[in-house]
């Protein structure tokens, strides 16, 4: 599985880059927690289990304590809150000491800090899932299995007009969406547009769900594309932790932000 190397970059380099286009409401405090979490946090878990049976002690504990720990979902359960009021605080101490900047003037909160747990747990996977296990992870196997590999997938008329419907619709709706008007509100349109999104990726989902697990026999979806394993695991392990980061921005409004 990758070490600490690709994690750091992966979620180090997003980080930059949402600072940059955010001209600061991502700050360096973000990033350094964000990346920080992803390398490290599920991973205490796999730590903890080597460090007991290096050391010949509580071995039990530790192979009891690192599935819990280094599990996407389990880790931000289990240590979410424990860790976002540990970054908190260590937030507070580097803004007061003057080591980094918060470009804001204000440490993060506990909320914030809670966003970039998630978000750095899910990153932390998004990689593991992809790299581990010479590419027989369970997650990764079933995202080919929602493919076709008896041979060459035939392309059935109906998925042809489902698949060409829901993309044309999500074109054409984007543009609706985007239109030019006199009143630009953009934060609305992102919303719209998200929303847009969600429920075209539902539909597109539910129609390669029941041809995968419903119609018998089993016809291919979308010819022998795996598109709803690469949706899921593209939405649960990359747009959701980049939209948790997005939360965690500070305020464009001044008076919302608390300098020290």
């Amino acid at each position: 599985m990758p070490g600490p190397g690709p994690h750091m970059m992966y979620t180090l380099g997003s980080g930059i880059g949402l600072m940059s286009v955010s001209n600061g409401r991502f700050s360096p405090h973000h990033c350094l927690t964000y990346s920080i979490n992803a390398f490290f946090g599920p991973d205490i878990g796999s730590f903890s289990e080597w460090l007991t049976s290096t050391l010949g002690l509580g071995s039990a504990l530790g192979y009891a304590i690192e599935p819990w720990i280094h599990d996407p979902f389990y880790y931000i359960l289990i240590l979410g809150i424990p860790m976002s009021m540990i970054y908190s605080s260590v937030s507070n101490f580097l803004l007061k000491k003057g080591f980094l900047d918060s470009v804001s003037g204000a440490p993060l909160t506990r909320k914030q800090c809670l966003f970039l747990v998630a978000a750095g747990s899910l990153s932390h996977f998004f990689l593991d899932h992809l790299f581990e296990e010479n590419g027989k992870s369970t997650m990764y196997t079933w995202i080919l299995s929602t493919g076709w590999w008896e041979g060459r997938a035939p392309i059935n008329p109906d998925a042809v007009v489902v698949v060409c419907g829901l993309c044309c619709f999500l074109i054409a709706d984007f543009i609706y969406v985007n239109r030019v008007k006199p009143l630009k509100l953009l934060k609305l349109r992102v919303i719209n547009s998200v929303k847009l999104m969600l429920v075209i990726a539902s539909l597109y989902c539910l129609w390669c769900a029941t041809q995968i697990y419903l119609v018998r026999p089993r016809r291919p979806a979308v010819g022998e594309e795996a598109d709803l394993g690469v949706l899921v695991f593209m939405g649960i392990y990359f747009f959701l932790p980049h939209w948790l980061c997005i939360l965690s921005m500070n305020s464009r409004d001044p008076q919302e932000l608390m300098p020290l």
